[in-house]
């Protein structure tokens, strides 16, 4: 059997790479974003084939650098070429500011950035994925086809130093309702997972400050999230356990979202 195909933006490190290795372990073949970091990518593709379950499944990274729309054309161009086929896409690739500013203080030139790879790319890039299932409907149709945005709690709580970051989870959290809104009719599911405080390398600088606020109970499991946590919930969804679900957001905090006194 064909094993199914799935792109990963941001696929070489952290949440990305472990939604890769939850990716082959559920079956399939995934296409390997990745902006800069070769090595880190292929090192992400050498630890999916020793989770595959399927000696077709196949790992590739791709270089492309979400911020240029001819780049994530690219990516979806060369997926095409390469497997012959693609069933999900998870939109995981992100960038905080480069210098954090107050709101007051925020350049057009860092706006410009961030919205441009976490909420510009997902967008167009989801849209060329849909199309696509659209003008091919019984293309490898494996009838379990999924869209997936990885967002932020900043979708909902407000950062005054990171202005930029906050609005483009934001529009992410919109373009979700409108991609599964479009799209439920054709079995396409639309997913938001929204983590919290996560151990990646973009919270390596503030660990200390969240160490102290987690073990005071900012979070409620009083810990800090792991890229796993992630990739378990996105292999829920690949495993098709969200039969009637669209347009959902999931939450993956730890219960920081629960207003409690």
């Amino acid at each position: 059997m064909i094993p199914p195909v799935i792109i990963i933006t941001g696929a070489s490190r952290g949440i990305g790479r472990s939604i890769a290795l939850f990716a082959a372990e559920t079956g399939y073949s995934v296409a390997l974003n990745y902006a800069n970091n070769k090595t880190a990518a292929e090192e992400a593709a050498h630890l999916c084939e020793q989770r595959k379950q399927n000696s077709q499944q196949q790992f590739r990274p791709i270089r492309a650098n979400l911020a240029d729309a001819e780049q994530y054309e690219n990516l979806f161009q060369q997926t095409l070429q390469h497997f012959g086929r693609i069933d999900s896409l998870v939109n995981n690739a992100g960038i905080a500011p480069r210098v954090r500013a107050d709101i007051t203080e925020t350049k057009q030139d860092s706006f410009n950035e961030v919205i441009s790879v976490n909420l510009t790319a997902s967008f167009f890039l989801t849209q060329l994925v849909v199309n696509h299932w659209l003008q091919n409907k019984t293309d490898n149709d494996t009838g379990n086809r999924n869209i997936i945005f990885i967002s932020s709690i900043s979708a909902e709580s407000a950062s005054l130093n990171r202005a930029e970051y906050c609005i483009s989870k934001a529009g992410l959290s919109m373009a979700v309702k409108l991609w599964a809104l479009r799209c439920a009719a054709h079995g396409i599911r639309v997913f938001e997972l929204r983590p919290g405080i996560m151990a990646t390398d973009m919270t390596s600088g503030v660990k200390e400050k969240y160490d102290k606020l987690l073990e005071e109970g900012l979070v409620p499991q009083k810990r800090w999230g792991t890229p796993d946590d992630v990739g378990l919930a996105v292999q829920a969804i690949l495993k098709g356990h969200f039969p009637f679900t669209t347009g959902e957001a999931i939450r993956i905090d730890g219960g920081l979202h629960i207003h409690h006194f």
